[in-house]
């Protein structure tokens, strides 16, 4: 850690419980990741991005789970940084696919390709859905799964949290909200996918405001 970072991190309150409880960071710099999340915890509690503390390495996910991810990308930070930390690693879990793609959602499209100039990159979401509506081609079960783990290190003890939402890939896209498969998944009680029913909705309900609302409980109220 140079001085800048220890400048900014000696600066920042540890996260504690209460209202205006402190500071934590989130592992990552995904502006639809933070925005989220934010907007699930609200003032209770401050939450910054790698970007906040100086903090720009592409920190790998090379776990075969998701919980294994999500604890990988915490624990860089709190090695590197000694500060309160929480990671998330999600993924869509396809009944049909035998719960693919799993812990490779980001990447499907390239999962199993060898490398090309054409080939897609990670996290290009649109490759991604194309290469599941095409997996699952006229298959109808379409029964389906987002699963959020996030990894929260405080104070040097692990704690994990563990969110999911039921649905079905429907077989077109709709929708201009959200992001990642947001306009295939169809979450259950609902008519629309989560790009339609938008920001607000999704977030009282998919599986990344569940697990953050345990994060938020354990944070706040242990």
């Amino acid at each position: 850690m140079n001085n800048k970072q220890n400048i900014i991190v000696n600066n920042l309150p540890s996260c504690t419980g209460g209202e205006g409880g402190g500071y934590i960071v989130f592992a990552t710099n995904n502006q639809h990741k933070l925005g989220e999340i934010r907007q699930i915890l609200g003032d209770s509690i401050k939450v910054l991005s790698l970007n906040d503390i100086d903090c720009n390495v592409d920190i790998p996910e090379t776990g075969d789970t998701l919980e294994a991810n999500a604890l990988q990308k915490a624990q860089y930070v709190y090695d590197h940084y000694h500060i309160d930390v929480f990671a998330d690693d999600t993924g869509l879990e396809v009944e049909a696919l035998n719960g693919a793609p799993g812990v490779y959602s980001a990447r499907y499209a390239t999962v199993g390709c060898a490398a090309t100039s054409s080939q897609p990159k990670d996290h290009d979401s649109e490759a991604n859905m194309t290469r599941l509506l095409h997996e699952l081609g006229e298959n109808n079960n379409r029964r389906a799964r987002f699963r959020t783990v996030i990894a929260l290190i405080q104070q040097g003890q692990v704690h994990e949290f563990e969110g999911i939402v039921n649905g079905q890939i429907i077989r077109e896209r709709r929708g201009g909200e959200g992001f990642g498969y947001d306009p295939i998944f169809q979450p259950d009680g609902y008519d629309q996918t989560f790009a339609e029913l938008g920001l607000d909705i999704k977030n009282q309900i998919s599986h990344r405001a569940r697990a953050t609302a345990k994060l938020a409980d354990y944070l706040l109220n242990k």
